[in-house]
């Protein structure tokens, strides 16, 4: 599997300098990313389109972003405790950046264009559509709803930070950064790659049209 071999490439380097508690972070969300990535792949090969609840809970692992948290510690030098990563406030901004509803909520939005022409099932909008009986105009409406109240859930429990001390919350701090800027880079990324809109990710994000692309025969 070449995400195996490039995930053990990559953390050959990552734990030389990772703290050892975002190491060990890094690893249990890994495992949960390939874990979720093969019942994706199960699904689509049957042609499943999972419950809106089922979605939602893979959702958060197939974005490949949980991960991606504990390289911002390791980007940082910081190593946070794990009292600070496991409490409420934190876990809410993680899962607002993650899933609930920025990052892959956002991503479902921009990739749904290229994954219905191939018939994959595996996107909220297309789940909106079979479950909630929407059509595709009120189920991006329905997304872009999500992705504006994780937004603003991230801004709140951010207001709410409690404190654990001047070192720790300096690191807070540094983190809760990174997590803005990954919500903010990912979605600038959208647009600036060629992967979902070709070289017309500047006129559809300025437009906010979308021509659908034909479906592939079976």
């Amino acid at each position: 599997m070449i995400g195996g071999k490039l995930c053990k490439s990559y953390f050959s380097r990552f734990k030389v300098t990772g703290g050892p508690r975002c190491t060990e972070r890094f690893i249990n969300k890994m495992d949960l990313y390939f874990i979720a990535v093969a019942k994706q792949a199960d699904d689509h090969a049957k042609g499943h389109i999972p419950d809106l609840e089922t979605y939602i809970t893979m959702r958060r692992d197939t974005s490949g972003c949980k991960h991606i948290f504990a390289v911002i510690e390791y980007a940082a030098r910081i190593d946070l405790p794990d009292e600070v990563v496991s409490h409420p406030v934190i876990m809410v901004m993680e899962e607002a950046t993650n899933h609930d509803d920025i990052v892959a909520w956002a991503n479902d939005m921009y990739s749904y264009n290229a994954e219905q022409c191939r018939h994959d099932t595996h996107n909220m909008i297309s789940v909106l559509m079979c479950k909630r009986g929407l059509d595709l105009q009120d189920a991006v409406d329905y997304l872009g709803h999500l992705c504006k109240g994780s937004i603003q859930r991230f801004e709140d429990n951010r207001n709410n930070l409690p404190s654990w001390g001047e070192e720790v919350d300096r690191q807070v701090d540094i983190y809760v950064d990174g997590l803005q800027n990954w919500i903010v880079g990912s979605l600038h990324w959208h647009f600036d790659s060629t992967r979902y809109f070709g070289n017309d990710g500047q006129t559809v994000k300025r437009d906010l049209i979308i021509k659908l692309l034909p479906k592939r025969a079976l």
